[in-house]
């Protein structure tokens, strides 16, 4: 998973200039969020009794404004918002103590199982871009709930 964040963000660096890079990146980034709220944040709570990870509720509010910022066709405006908000996300997944290395801890036993079902998630079906007014609105207010969930609001 880690290595698929350093392909994404490779992705994105390219991405103001080069539009087959965004389209790649638009898709593996929701194949990845998928990924990791189908299997990993759903096996990892399974395998606490019920219990999330304590950053699940987190990842959960990045994942909407993420997807949201996926929707509309791209802007450098959009883009940079977006990479900030990967650039504080990405360090709850990655970090000493995240949501990989809890993974690691909880499923050791099934880490086997785990990567084959990672490894096979189909690509994510992406729907042509929106560009209404509703859309950048509802990205605003996805952000906004990010960012307060950082703030314990």
């Amino acid at each position: 998973m880690r290595a698929d964040h350093e392909r994404l963000s490779a992705l994105l660096d390219r991405a103001p200039h080069d539009a087959d890079a965004y389209v790649a990146f638009r898709e593996g980034l929701l194949r990845h969020v998928a990924m990791e709220e189908k299997v990993l944040l759903l096996e990892a709570a399974r395998a606490r009794g019920g219990e999330p990870l304590p950053v699940a509720r987190q990842l959960r509010l990045d994942h909407s404004a993420i997807g949201a910022m996926l929707v509309p066709s791209p802007t450098p405006t959009l883009l940079g918002r977006l990479r900030e908000l990967l650039a504080l996300h990405d360090p709850l997944e990655e970090g000493e103590g995240g949501a990989y290395a809890e993974c690691d801890r909880v499923l050791a036993g099934r880490a086997d199982a785990i990567v084959a079902r990672l490894q096979a998630m189909p690509p994510v079906p992406v729907a042509k871009h929106l560009d209404d007014p509703r859309v950048f609105d509802r990205i605003d207010t996805l952000v906004d709930a990010a960012m307060a969930g950082r703030r314990g609001a």
